[in-house]
């Protein structure tokens, strides 16, 4: 399932604390696009992520906007 958020603070091993429009936090990592092309993340960017069906704390971010 895709969503947007806003990244609220960078954490080591590039994760991010994301705010989803919906409401909660999750924990998101960068995809692998990306991360292969070292497009960079900072907190206030807002993205585009996929959230585990297995687990909705975690997500992949997959573009920024």
């Amino acid at each position: 399932m895709r969503t947007e958020g806003v990244v609220l603070e960078a954490r080591p091993n590039t994760t991010f604390l994301v705010q989803l429009d919906a409401g909660p936090e999750i924990l998101a990592h960068v995809g692998g696009k990306m991360r292969r092309h070292y497009i960079r993340i900072l907190p206030g960017d807002r993205v585009v992520l996929e959230i585990s069906t297995y687990d909705p704390e975690k997500g992949r971010i997959v573009y920024r906007k």
